[in-house]
């Protein structure tokens, strides 16, 4: 609503000399005919913002005519004792003033048209205030300006590429010979590694159960030939001929003729040194050493932990008519491949003074690797026949 008979809180100051509007005919409302002072105040502001709004309710029940002298407020200088609005003070100066006093408590209440003692406040209504509010909290909320959004590429708006671009796109698109390079030799190291791994399970997992079963086969296959009562003699080099029992290491191999490795070590088996300068004795001969050798690690590795043997320990060696019983005495940790002293008839470094009937187990040493040979020297304490059963030492 606009004009003298609205509210007053939309009314905007008077300015001198500019033209008062034309005034309207007042309001009628039902009831007195005359919307009273005290309603305003207490319709729009309610009791909790202006209590005095309660006391003068009562005023209005007391006076029904709702004149200005009835209500109890003072008159506005610029409106008659009997306009309904008359009495009403500014909701923003309880104290019935239209302006703020100003800082200068001497100064005084303002007369109408007089603009506000502080620079920059608004002098127009309360929507005009509102408007000036916010456009100072707009200035003071400015972002920094944002950066211009990126110019497409010809291909990402769909437009197509002249020739000269599209090189220069597919020059782009591939990759230089350096990452090329790198490429490669990645996938190079990559695949080498996997071949090392692939390799060493195979040697120290595959190779083992490989041996083992070829060993199991070996040592039944001797044991059937022994049913068969085939009669003792020479044999060839990767046959089998005996089976060897280390009672303390759970040791039981089979014996082959010769040290050749893939016929025999490989296979999960013992070699005996038959050749040559190597040769060596027999279990049934009378007067020698018995030299055998065997894998350390991997290939079924039946001499892993002969490093384990102390004095006394038996070996047994089993043929086809009887079993030849060993007790172990001493060990050299380490000695060079070429010393060949130590499968002598009489080992060298073995402290045998004289001859005898002796066994000699060799293996390499340091374990996964060849580089040295590690000795176990054991002398024949027992001969029994099959027929009588198995010696003591593998019977308990």
């Amino acid at each position: 609503m606009s004009g003298e008979g609205g509210p007053p809180w939309y009314r905007a100051p008077e300015v001198p000399g500019q033209r008062e509007p034309q005034q309207s005919a007042p309001q009628e409302w039902p009831g007195d005919g005359q919307y009273p002072a005290a309603a305003y105040q207490e319709d729009w502001y309610g009791q909790q913002a202006y209590p005095e709004a309660g006391e003068r309710s009562q005023d209005r029940a007391r006076h029904p005519t709702g004149t200005v002298a009835d209500s109890g407020y003072p008159a506005r200088p610029d409106r008659g004792a009997d306009h309904p609005t008359a009495a009403v003070p500014s909701p923003f100066f309880p104290s019935g003033e239209f302006f703020p006093p100003d800082d200068d408590p001497g100064a005084g209440p303002r007369t109408p048209g007089t603009g506000p003692s502080e620079p920059g406040l608004p002098t127009g209504g309360r929507a005009e205030r509102r408007k000036a509010a916010k456009a100072r909290g707009r200035g003071r909320r400015r972002r920094a300006p944002s950066a211009p959004p990126p110019t497409p590429r010809p291909s990402e708006t769909g437009a197509p590429l002249s020739r000269v671009e599209a090189r220069r796109a597919a020059r782009a698109a591939k990759d230089s010979p350096a990452v090329i390079a790198s490429r490669a030799f990645g996938e190079l190291f990559i695949t080498i590694g996997v071949l090392m791994l692939l390799f060493v399970t195979y040697q120290l997992w595959w190779t083992n159960i490989l041996a083992g079963q070829q060993a199991n086969a070996a040592a039944s296959k001797i044991q059937d030939e022994w049913a068969k009562g085939r009669a003792p003699g020479a044999f060839e080099p990767g046959q089998g001929f005996a089976i060897m029992h280390i009672p303390k290491l759970d040791v039981v191999v089979p014996i082959a003729e010769g040290i050749d490795k893939h016929r025999v070590l490989d296979r999960g088996m013992v070699g005996h040194y038959a050749e040559g300068r190597l040769k060596t004795a027999m279990p049934e001969d009378r007067q020698g050493n018995f030299a055998v050798a065997g894998h350390r690690n991997t290939h079924g590795e039946p001499f892993r932990y002969i490093n384990r043997l102390t004095q006394g320990d038996p070996i047994v060696v089993e043929t086809q008519d009887t079993y030849y019983t060993y007790e172990m005495r001493s060990i050299l940790p380490q000695t060079a491949p070429s010393n060949i002293g130590v499968i002598a008839p009489v080992p060298a470094g073995s402290g045998f003074t004289g001859p005898g009937r002796y066994i000699t187990l060799t293996t390499c040493t340091p374990e996964f690797t060849s580089t040295y040979r590690m000795i176990v020297w054991g002398k024949m304490v027992d001969e029994r026949p099959r027929s009588k059963g198995k010696p003591d030492a593998l019977v308990g």
